[in-house]
C-alpha cells in the first residue's frame, strides 16, 4: 500500500445515510471538502444535496468519487455487502465508524490487508448534534501513518481526535465496554422510574432526587480505576455485603409491583458470589473480578 499523504482537498464518501452518517457528510461539505453519498434509499441523501453533497446512484460510484471512503452503516455485516458491491478498493482509506465487536473489527482489518485498503477503524461517542463541534468525542485505530493522513477528515467530525494506536479491535473495544456502561445504566434508571411510579412517586418529584446519582457515579469511575488497576479494594465507603443487602430489599419491593426484577437478581447473583468467596466486606469495585471467568494459568 502507498505512503501517499491525503490532503484536505481529497475528496470522500460517506456510504450510509443514517443520523450519523447524514451528520457526517453535512460537517465534511460544511469543512470544504469535496463529499459524495450513498445510501441504500436514495431519497435520503436529498437534503444533503441541498447542501452541496453529491448524491451517487451506486456504491462504485461513490469510491470512483473519492479517495477516503467512510462507512457508516447499522451492523458490520452491512459493511460487509457494500464492501463486497465494489471490486476495486486498491490504495483508498476506508473510515470505518460502524458500531460492532472487536473481533469483526479485526476482520474487517484482514479484508483492508487483502484489498489495498489503508483501514482506519473509528468510534463515535457523543450524539449527532455534537458532530463538526468542540462537544466531539471520537476514538480512532490503525497504523499511524494512516490516521494522519486523514486528520483534516477527522478534525472535521469535531473535538480532537483520540489514537489508540495500531490494534484495529482498540476502538471497538472501547465502544462495546462504554455502552455497556451507556445501556445498563439507562435501563437502570428506567428501572428505577418504573418502580418509583408504581410507588405513586411523581416523575418529575422523583427526577430531583435520582439526577443527584449522577455525580455520586462519576466520583465512582475514578475511585474505581484506581482501585481495580491496583488490585485492593477497600470497603471504607461501602461494601458488596451492605450493597446486597439493599439490592435484595429492592427486589422484594419490585416483586411486589410485579416489575421485572430480572436485572437486580443478575446483580445479586454476582454479589453472592462474591460474599462466597470471602470478600463481603470488601468495597465494590471487587465484584468486577466476579463478572468473569477465571483466567486459565
Amino acid at each position: 500500500m502507498s505512503d501517499r499523504q491525503l490532503t484536505h482537498h481529497d475528496p470522500v464518501a460517506v456510504l450510509g445515510l443514517g443520523p450519523m452518517g447524514q451528520a457526517l457528510a453535512t460537517t465534511l461539505t460544511s469543512a470544504g471538502i469535496p463529499t459524495t453519498v450513498w445510501n441504500r434509499t436514495p431519497e435520503r441523501a436529498e437534503p444533503l444535496v441541498a447542501r452541496g453533497v453529491t448524491a451517487a446512484p451506486t456504491v462504485t460510484a461513490a469510491v470512483r468519487a473519492a479517495t477516503v471512503v467512510v462507512t457508516c452503516l447499522r451492523n458490520p455485516a452491512a459493511v460487509d455487502s457494500v464492501l463486497a458491491a465494489h471490486d476495486d478498493w486498491a490504495g483508498h482509506t476506508v473510515i470505518d465508524v460502524t458500531t460492532g465487536r472487536p473481533d469483526e473489527a479485526r476482520k474487517l482489518a484482514d479484508w483492508a490487508d487483502g484489498n489495498g485498503v489503508h483501514l482506519v477503524k473509528g468510534a463515535i461517542l457523543t450524539p449527532t448534534p455534537t458532530i463538526g463541534t468542540p462537544a466531539a468525542v471520537t476514538l480512532w485505530c490503525g497504523s499511524q501513518s494512516a490516521v494522519e493522513a486523514v486528520l483534516p477528515t477527522l478534525g472535521a467530525f469535531g473535538g480532537t481526535p483520540a489514537y489508540l494506536g495500531s490494534e484495529p479491535g482498540a476502538t471497538a473495544a472501547y465502544e462495546m465496554a462504554l455502552f455497556d456502561l451507556f445501556g445498563t445504566s439507562v435501563t437502570g434508571l428506567l428501572h428505577s422510574f418504573a418502580l418509583a411510579s408504581a410507588e405513586g412517586i411523581d416523575p418529575r418529584s422523583f427526577a430531583r432526587y435520582a439526577a443527584g446519582i449522577a455525580p455520586m457515579l462519576a466520583a465512582l469511575v475514578a475511585r474505581f480505576a484506581d482501585e481495580i488497576a491496583e488490585d485492593r479494594f477497600p470497603g471504607d465507603h461501602s461494601t458488596v455485603a451492605s450493597v446486597g443487602s439493599s439490592i435484595s430489599h429492592v427486589i422484594e419491593a419490585t416483586d411486589a409491583h410485579g416489575i421485572d426484577s430480572g436485572m437486580l437478581r443478575a446483580a445479586r447473583s454476582v454479589i453472592e458470589r462474591t460474599v462466597a468467596a470471602g470478600h463481603g466486606e470488601d468495597g465494590l469495585a471487587r465484584l468486577a473480578q466476579f463478572l468473569t471467568p477465571p483466567r486459565s494459568a
